[in-house]
């Protein structure tokens, strides 16, 4: 414990020191809370990045002053910050959400919100903290795990590890670990694009993976994927059914281990996100010793916005091409209708969106529990949104409330 926190634990009733963990305590004593425009978002100071979880970031205590900000602090991290109203965007159409954000109880759009960052034109103008939102906290990562596995993909095909072309090869040309000889022809035909795209075609059969479970050493490395493939139903030959799992990212991140050199999450931590600054990041690790590649990583709303500006920029962070601008390409395009109008590319989500009256492309990551990246490409803007309640309210409340703030301004 800091010097600086001793006065703060004393204060501290008894009762809570007994029955609260040392981890939580160290929450309730960290917790620093501003109000509007005070230049300075809320922190904890004595939680390790690195150690965040979902299980832990429960245990962080509701802010009890929302911080928002019309003219964020330029952190000197790589983001170009500016002034709302004055560089673009209604200001006070978008204050005046963002305190309904903050009000409680809940309204059916804030779900839960714990920050909401909006980067328009080159610069980041709002940024916004509620509940269990702290600016330099990493916030639990669901489904967007699937995004950035993806995306270390394409990182090592920029380096050279793979090329584009590889990607309509068979997955089993990079699993030489899985035994093959009882597998159909349909199987051993997967493709590299087809699992990006979740139409490998597994389908597994909840008795059969649920064994496999119950002896864990069994799913160690590649043998994580000779489990779903014998606990599957048949593959059938394609075009097959977009399923929505989490086999098929596990596949991609058993493919960028084989062909990286050293492992996937060394290779992740120095060529994708160290190149873009990002190292207050917490990533599990899945059954098989990799990192998890469905859900389980843990990413500060800030280091989310730098993965949306990469991609509104074709690929490129600070002038390097970090992945693939063809790649961008194919991850953010409608490959597959997937459910009701939304499309499916590669770990990201395509939708077309109506904004005050006119439709706009938008290229989504999307996480359960409400975590977003959304961009508009053209309108050169960037919604960054943290939750923890549900995803729906605030995926509809994006077009309806936020973006009529800048978008025709």
């Amino acid at each position: 414990m800091k010097i600086s926190s001793v006065r703060h634990y004393l204060s501290i009733p008894t009762f809570l020191k007994k029955h609260l963990p040392l981890q939580c305590l160290f929450l309730l004593l960290s917790v620093t809370c501003y109000g509007a425009d005070d230049g300075f978002a809320p922190e904890i100071t004595d939680l390790n990045a690195q150690d965040m979880s979902m299980a832990l970031e429960k245990k962080i205590p509701y802010l009890e002053t929302p911080y928002i900000s019309a003219k964020p602090r330029d952190m000197k991290d790589g983001i170009t910050v500016g002034e709302l109203g004055k560089d673009g965007g209604d200001k006070e159409a978008m204050m005046a959400f963002a305190q309904e954000i903050g009000e409680e109880p809940n309204k059916v759009e804030r779900s839960k919100t714990d920050s909401v960052l909006v980067y328009y034109k080159g610069k980041l103008l709002f940024e916004s903290y509620y509940r269990r939102g702290r600016e330099n906290i990493p916030h639990f990562q669901m489904s967007i795990t699937k995004s950035y596995t993806g995306f270390a993909l394409a990182r090592a095909i920029q380096l050279g590890y793979m090329d584009m072309e590889d990607l309509q090869k068979p997955i089993f040309n990079y699993l030489a670990e899985v035994d093959q000889t009882k597998l159909s022809k349909e199987a051993l035909d997967i493709t590299l694009a087809e699992t990006l795209n979740m139409t490998s075609g597994l389908e597994l059969i909840r008795e059969k993976i649920k064994a496999y479970k119950e002896t864990p050493e069994k799913l160690k490395g590649q043998g994580q994927i000779q489990a779903y493939f014998d606990s599957s139903k048949p593959i059938v030959p394609a075009p097959r059914k977009f399923r929505y799992q989490p086999s098929d990212p596990a596949i991609i991140m058993q493919i960028l281990e084989s062909i990286v050199p050293g492992s996937a999450k060394d290779f992740i931590a120095n060529e994708l996100m160290g190149k873009m600054g990002i190292s207050q990041y917490a990533w599990q690790e899945d059954t098989s010793g990799l990192p998890k590649s469905a859900a389980g990583s843990s990413f500060r709303s800030r280091d989310m916005l730098k993965v949306g500006i990469m991609l509104l920029n074709k690929g490129v962070w600070n002038d390097e091409q970090l992945i693939p601008a063809e790649f961008v390409n194919k991850a953010l395009s409608p490959i597959t209708l997937s459910y009701g109008a939304n499309y499916y590319g590669y770990f990201c989500w395509n939708q077309t969106i109506n904004v005050s009256g006119k439709s706009y492309g938008c290229w989504q990551l999307r996480g359960a529990l409400g975590q977003y990246v959304m961009i508009i490409p053209e309108e050169d803007i960037v919604v960054v949104v943290t939750s923890h309640g549900a995803m729906g309210p605030l995926l509809q409340g994006i077009p309806k409330r936020i973006l009529p703030a800048f978008i025709g301004q």
